[in-house]
């Protein structure tokens, strides 16, 4: 039977009580599926994330998005959202973490999934991790469908169940709750995409992504109720929003690290780039490349330098092409890109590989820590992300330690979420700035 297409956008939210539940897999299944169908799908990813919207893309045909509701104002979460929707028939959101997982502050705008859910009229697809209980995932649901009058629970889907009698208990705890279940995944069912220290194995370097996709298709078509599913998508309820608090170009022509050590873009930040008129031009390090020195400004994005650290150090056409930039033009570098910037990086076995030398900073992986949570970054001096005096909100994930800050002035005074101040971060020096913060939106 085939999915009937929808005469309007229709769109919901996957979401789950907590990380590991399923929803990534669900998710991937339900796009891949909907797509194989022909229907135009598109994907957001609810809050700070890179990893998840490149797969997203790839299931889709179709670009990923970010959406936060923490660090974007919400008119900038609209206009995303509007033009997310635009030509697409079907809008499928992503959750992070628990549906209701975020940080104290304003109604609204914690960066849970529900924020987004209830903004953009949403209804939710939650999923359920059934493993070890039966009945009691009743009492889960029940829960979910009263905790927030804003947020609509449409569906559910049963993921892990263990056998047809653990299904038949918890249908039968369920079926006064009037919410329907929408698939049934069996606990031998389940696709294992590869992981690492921040997450999967990213979208470009998992081989045989084509064929997983194609499993997770089937996946879907044998437990997902594909037409019970888009019949209980709404129509999103999307105001027009506007884009002013989008990250300004650093430049008129931008050069921009793009390989598997510099990945982590916000698709966003570069649209609204574009749609300003900027020309963004790719090179790739670890090819040995070195920035178009057409370029005016030259950006260094986050990702995965600490696997490639050898290959970065051995690049010198890389090293003296983006050296002979920072003479003059401003570059800037964000959590690896930073870290690449710096006087060396060590790896996790220990081996210290030199970098560019253009900041006083040392950085190692052998020394984990885990640094994770939203920032709100006051810029103490123009840099690429906006004038002296400007807040810009965004993040920070990593696990790298600074063993060497070095005498470089400080790039901005942090702030987390619910206001503490962080103190001074980042480093810069001359026209070279950079930090661990990744910038997703102007305040």
């Amino acid at each position: 039977m085939n999915t009937p297409h929808p005469s309007a956008p229709r769109g919901l939210l996957v979401a789950a009580p907590r990380s590991g539940s399923g929803k990534t897999t669900v998710t991937l299944a339900l796009l891949a599926a909907l797509a194989r169908r022909g229907l135009g799908v598109r994907a957001v990813k609810s809050g700070p994330d890179y990893i998840d919207p490149a797969f997203h893309a790839a299931a889709t045909g179709r670009p990923g998005l970010n959406l936060d509701s923490w660090a974007m104002p919400p008119a900038l979460v609209d206009y995303l959202a509007t033009g997310a929707i635009a030509g697409a028939q079907v809008l499928v959101a992503e959750g992070a973490m628990g549906l209701f997982d975020g940080v104290a502050g304003e109604a609204g705008r914690t960066g849970a999934g529900a924020d987004i859910a209830a903004r953009l009229g949403l209804p939710v697809l939650l999923v359920l991790d059934v493993s070890g209980q039966s009945q009691t995932a009743a009492a889960v649901l029940r829960g979910f469908l009263t905790h927030d009058p804003r947020v609509r629970i449409a569906g559910v889907v049963l993921n892990k169940l263990g056998s047809p009698r653990h299904e038949r208990m918890i249908r039968e705890a369920m079926a006064p709750l009037g919410v329907p279940i929408l698939g049934t995944v069996p606990r031998e069912a389940g696709i294992v995409l590869p992981e690492r220290h921040l997450g999967l194995v990213q979208a470009g370097e998992t081989g045989d992504l084509a064929e997983r996709l194609a499993t997770l298709a089937d996946l879907a078509e044998r437990h997902l109720d594909l037409d019970g599913i888009l019949a209980a998508a709404g129509t999103p309820a999307i105001g027009a929003g506007d884009g002013h608090a989008l990250l300004r170009p650093p430049g008129q022509r931008i050069a921009l690290a793009q390989d598997a050590a510099f990945s982590f873009m916000y698709a966003h930040v570069l649209e609204g780039w574009r749609a300003l008129g900027a020309q963004v031009l790719p090179f790739s390090p670890l090819a040995d490349e070195a920035p178009d020195p057409a370029c005016d400004a030259l950006w260094l994005p986050g990702g995965y330098p600490e696997l490639h650290a050898g290959r970065l150090a051995a690049a010198t056409r890389f090293r003296d092409g983006v050296r002979a930039f920072a003479r003059g033009r401003p570059v800037h570098g964000e959590c690896g890109g930073y870290m690449v910037l710096g006087q060396a990086l060590t790896d996790a076995e220990g081996t210290t590989h030199p970098m560019l030398g253009l900041l006083d900073l040392q950085t190692s992986f052998a020394r984990r820590k885990m640094n994770l949570g939203y920032r709100a970054a006051r810029l103490i001096a123009p840099s690429p992300l906006g004038a002296a005096g400007e807040t810009v909100r965004g993040h920070e994930f990593h696990y790298a330690t600074v063993t060497t800050r070095g005498a470089d002035a400080p790039l901005a005074d942090l702030a987390d979420a619910e206001g503490r101040s962080l103190g001074a971060a980042g480093s810069r020096r001359g026209p070279v700035t950079g930090s661990f913060f990744h910038a997703i939106a102007r305040d």
